[in-house]
């Protein structure tokens, strides 16, 4: 019979509560064990001593008639320094996917181009400046002047008629 060491869920929708059990491999998971070793309540602080609760006794006699921890088990088993964990390495974890990827390089491209063209309409209206003289906008700033001067006047005089 293969045994293994995992978590039963026990709790409320949105409360969890776990037992640590020894079952067969084959049951269910909330369903028959052979033995509650601990608990496990993930909503008590990580600093607290009630959140993992585990008879060491017990676990190393079942670690030696064969049962096998699962993942969250395990890390429980290392804590208590009943069975030492293996570490993983996965140096692609924090990678994004191909097409990730590609949606990155397409916004990037986007990105570069808008400022291409910022740079080119930029460029454009500097040179347009220098092409401009100076007399050229000192005469349309009199000749607006010029426009606004003697509306201004005829509105005073019906005004005042």
């Amino acid at each position: 019979m293969a045994l293994s060491m995992r978590l039963s869920r026990g709790g409320s929708k949105k409360r969890p509560y776990y037992r640590i059990v020894v079952a067969d491999a084959r049951s269910p998971r909330d369903g028959r064990f052979i033995e509650r070793i601990g608990s496990y309540n993930p909503l008590l602080p990580k600093d607290s001593e009630e959140r993992v609760k585990l008879d060491g006794d017990r676990a190393k006699h079942w670690l030696e008639h064969g049962a096998q921890p699962t993942d969250r088990v395990a890390r429980f088993l290392d804590a208590a320094g009943i069975r030492e964990r293996a570490a993983r390495s996965n140096p692609k974890k924090g990678e994004p996917g191909e097409k990730a990827k590609e949606r990155e390089e397409e916004r990037a491209e986007k990105l570069k181009a808008q400022q291409d063209a910022e740079a080119e309409a930029t460029a454009a209206a500097a040179v347009e400046a220098a092409t401009e003289t100076p007399t050229e906008e000192a005469e349309q700033v009199a000749e607006a002047t010029a426009e606004e001067t003697p509306a201004a006047d005829a509105g005073e005089e019906k005004a005042e008629g």
